[in-house]
């Protein structure tokens, strides 16, 4: 008599479209949770209780740990800038628009934006590993268990924080590309102080200034909340970890570089040249 075998068990294929709109609805509940942390974040700044002294950490942390990378690289974009465009400006007898050029790039764009990026890297991560140690070593739970909100203790000093640090860093960033291209155009242009910093200060509209401001300050929201949000979402234990630093990193990256085109162009709208 012969012995039946069982089938072996069909293997279920997710079809394409399947597989893509799963992926719609995930992003779109991130999108949705992330959006929820933010409100909660910036509806808990402006009320008690507050955590000044973790507000002032976070500020050290941030401002001055950030501080010597800032000035570093604020200064070589700034000479970069006048080495790429001396040829040019020799070529049509313009060495005048040098100050302008640097100063209008500087504070309109690149200075905002490299800070962001800069800041993002090094404490975006940081916040992010941190948080998320916080969640795999349950130190969270036992947080809420004895009554604290986590969102009003971790992430708020950490907003409030940026906020007020990120602008000042970016502020530093332009004054010192701004000495950074005049060294350079002293030496290659043989540009005197003068002709360089009259033309750089005069050139700076209310307009630029207002883009050298809210685009800081944009920044440090996206930094912030994603950085917070990778690490309270943190899973898997240590590699769990690493994958929200990597994350958060990604994320707040492209969310700065994104928000940079629209910011821009929405204050060019408001503010035009």
């Amino acid at each position: 008599m012969a012995t039946l075998t069982p089938n072996p068990p069909e293997t279920t294929k997710r079809s394409p479209l399947v597989s893509l709109s799963d992926t719609l609805k995930d992003g779109i509940l991130s999108l949705q949770s992330y959006s929820l942390l933010v409100g909660d974040a910036i509806g808990k700044m402006f009320t008690a209780p507050h955590y000044p002294a973790d507000v002032l950490e976070q500020m050290d942390a941030i401002g001055v740990g950030s501080l010597p990378i800032i000035v570093l690289t604020g200064f070589f974009i700034g000479g970069v800038m006048v080495l790429n465009t001396a040829s040019q400006f020799q070529r049509f007898g313009e060495t005048a628009l040098t100050g302008d050029t640097v100063s209008i790039a500087l504070v309109r764009e690149l200075g905002p934006t490299i800070a962001g990026l800069l800041v993002t890297g090094r404490n975006g991560s940081g916040i992010a590993s941190e948080i998320g140690s916080m969640v795999v070593t349950e130190q969270v739970d036992a947080m809420r268990a004895l009554g604290t909100d986590p969102v009003r203790k971790l992430v708020v000093p950490r907003l409030i924080a940026m906020v007020m640090v990120l602008p000042l860093l970016t502020a530093v960033a332009d004054l010192v590309g701004l000495i950074g291209g005049y060294i350079v155009a002293h030496f290659t242009l043989a540009l005197s102080a003068a002709e360089f910093w009259n033309r750089a200060i005069h050139a700076l509209a209310f307009g630029d200034l207002v883009q050298g401001l809210v685009k800081p300050v944009v920044f440090a929201i996206i930094i912030a909340t994603v950085a917070c949000y990778q690490g309270l979402r943190t899973r898997g234990g240590t590699q769990g970890v690493g994958r929200a630093t990597t994350t958060a990193v990604v994320v707040a990256s492209v969310a700065i570089l994104v928000s940079d085109f629209f910011i821009g162009k929405l204050l060019l709208y408001m503010f035009p040249s």
